[in-house]
């Protein structure tokens, strides 16, 4: 009952660091366009890994080789009946994303000031058991996902993915054989997203697991 009380009590925790967050950000921010999608993740004790998100910045997992997705995004026609809950609305034009109130291509984010009513910046958080099978995660934003769609395969001091190619190109396969985490976070923005002239905004963390 402890462990099960103490693990509802950070959930409680991170959620309110997240509302903390946002409303510093609204504070702060210059006019009412400005906003921020996030990934977290927390090691507890060495034992469990608590992640948290907002948007569409992700954790991917790597346990014996295998690549896990531990999060979700928050995407407008995943979450169209909340949104609508709240008074506003998803639409979609012709050759573009669906949008919140058309504007906001999530429905869950820190700061947007304008849809703030709409949406939220409440996470969606996960518990994973951290063991001797587990090789690292990656935490990474929208910028490297939005040009690959990786899996990791093999994470054991080392990082690989097959890349889906695109229209009328041949599969890729790319192999990261890297052991120390900056190097292997700088090579997945590098090779993994500003390659392939990635646009959005860029972030990567990657924790290698002793």
């Amino acid at each position: 009952m402890n462990s099960l009380n103490s693990g509802q009590a950070q959930k409680r925790q991170i959620k309110r660091a997240y509302r903390d967050t946002d409303d510093e950000l609204l504070d702060d921010v210059v006019g009412s366009r400005g906003g921020s999608t996030a990934v977290t993740a927390i090691l507890v004790d060495g034992e469990k890994l608590i992640v948290g998100n907002v948007g569409d910045s992700r954790a991917i997992l790597c346990r014996n080789g295998e690549a896990k997705q531990i999060t979700v995004d928050h995407e407008p026609l995943k979450e169209k009946q909340q949104v609508e809950s709240r008074g506003g609305f998803v639409s979609q034009m012709p050759g573009n994303v669906p949008r919140v109130d058309g504007q906001l291509a999530m429905a869950r984010a820190f700061g947007d000031e304008r849809p703030k009513e709409h949406i939220t910046a409440e996470p969606d958080i996960f518990v994973e058991a951290i063991d001797a099978n587990t090789d690292s995660i990656i935490l990474a934003s929208d910028g490297l996902w939005k040009v690959r769609s990786p899996v990791f395969l093999r994470c054991f001091q080392s990082l690989a993915c097959d890349v889906e190619p695109r229209s009328g190109h041949q599969h890729q396969r790319v192999d990261y054989w890297l052991s120390d985490a900056q190097e292997a976070s700088k090579e997945l923005i590098i090779k993994g997203a500003l390659s392939r002239n990635s646009r959005d905004d860029i972030s990567c963390i990657v924790v290698m697991f002793d």
